[in-house]
């Protein structure tokens, strides 16, 4: 079967490999339909992706049809159409125990810890297909990306009313802001680029908008009577910028960190202790986000 491997950075190679066998207990023979083109993907391509090793097969925002399922499955049938929870876990560690398998201790990401989608088929547990009678092939891909944005506000606990700052308004950060929306809060979004910032305003209405730069937490002081905003989410995945969004954040309030790099973030101590900040990273879904 046709199968694309990133052989290392930089380069990659079109192949022939062996299709996958019959499915084992538990798993599922999927055709993959659409491959979501994720900035984890471009990491990978470039070098600078955390959690990676080469040769890999990329590809974790699947849209797939089911060709054929093991016989102790009985919730799927062959022709669905499914997005795919990407995230292998292993069910006995403590985050898998405690109801966190996005954060399992061995967790293997298709396209990342192994190899992904970008292959005719594949062969994954049953259980991570998303099956829908509604959404397009297109669609359901776009369904890992969005359940992302659910999972942070999910970890923010996001109060109606309270102002939220999305700061990155890529893939993540969109899907960030349309979920802060759904859970009521006053959306504020900051991003360099005009373009971006206009794309929010006019598809998901958001009428708080900031430009980066030196004068961005003077406008955010402005916008929120003195106060900063309560929740601040850092979807850039840029040193700098997660760096500076411990100052944008107001006196109780907490930071969640969405994006990732390559690298360490530092803070200010006394300054987060004043405000006695709290501290959140988002990683992956859960299978609740995707349904």
């Amino acid at each position: 079967m046709n199968t694309i491997i990133l052989d290392k950075p930089g380069q990659f190679q079109l192949t022939e490999t062996e299709p996958p066998a019959a499915p084992l207990p538990g798993q599922a023979l999927v055709r993959v339909r659409r491959v979501g083109i994720c900035g984890t993907d471009i990491h990978a391509f470039k070098g600078d992706q955390p959690f990676f090793s080469y040769p890999r097969i990329l590809g974790h925002e699947l849209g797939v049809e089911v060709v054929s399922v093991a016989s102790d499955i009985s919730n799927l049938t062959s022709g669905e159409i499914c997005a795919v929870e990407p995230y292998l876990n292993c069910g006995v560690c403590i985050a898998c125990r405690r109801g966190r398998p996005n954060c399992c201790v061995q967790l293997k990401c298709l396209g990342v810890h192994t190899d992904g989608g970008m292959r005719e088929l594949i062969t994954v547990p049953a259980a991570k297909l998303h099956p829908s009678r509604t959404l397009t092939l297109e669609q359901l891909a776009l369904v890992e990306t969005l359940g992302i944005g659910a999972h942070a506000v999910e970890r923010a606990s996001l109060q109606p009313g309270e102002f939220a700052l999305v700061i990155g308004a890529g893939p993540i950060g969109m899907a960030v802001i349309q979920f802060a929306q759904l859970a009521g809060a006053r959306v504020i979004v900051l991003d360099v680029n005009e373009d971006r910032l206009n794309f929010c305003r006019t598809q998901f209405k958001v009428d708080l908008t900031v430009t980066g730069g030196w004068q961005a937490a003077v406008r955010l002081r402005e916008i929120t009577s003195g106060d900063m905003p309560t929740a601040v989410f850092d979807a850039t995945g840029n040193r700098q910028s997660m760096i500076e969004a411990f100052d944008l954040v107001a006196h109780s309030g907490r930071l969640i960190l969405v994006g990732l790099m390559l690298g360490d973030v530092s803070f200010h101590d006394p300054d987060a202790h004043r405000r006695e900040l709290t501290l959140l990273c988002s990683r992956n879904a859960t299978a609740e986000n995707f349904k």
